[in-house]
């Protein structure tokens, strides 16, 4: 007997016609507290991290640290935003960017989590 998959799980359609929200919003550190105290306390290390399980390189967002507006942040919220299906806007990147360097990353980090499904070899049953 054949199983029939009915919705694709989220995160999986780069090309989805509906468009989702984020699953956190940018001030929602209680969620992730481990993560939002090593994204304040270290954020460059935290978004080379972050940027690295993204499939970009390691020191790309070192970048940042000589501008007001932070162009790499920004690019890879819209990143995260376009990957996963979120409803936004370019203007909202880039004030989310200007203003909460952390909480960007953070959310970003938070979304990743969310959206990935975890593998185990029991999902498939034969019949």
């Amino acid at each position: 007997m054949s199983m029939v998959v009915n919705k694709q799980p989220p995160g999986h359609s780069a090309s989805s016609s509906e468009e989702d929200e984020w699953t956190s919003g940018i001030c929602e550190c209680c969620l992730e507290t481990n993560e939002c105290c090593y994204g304040f306390w270290c954020c460059p290390c935290f978004a080379c991290k972050t940027s690295r399980l993204l499939g970009h390189s390691l020191c790309f967002p070192l970048l940042d640290v000589c501008g007001i507006i932070r162009p790499i942040t920004m690019s890879m919220r819209v990143h995260v935003r376009q990957r996963y299906g979120i409803r936004g806007s370019l203007c909202k990147d880039c004030l989310s960017s200007c203003f909460c360097v952390p909480c960007v990353w953070c959310q970003m980090s938070r979304e990743m989590k969310y959206r990935t499904l975890p593998t185990t070899l029991g999902d498939i049953i034969r019949r």
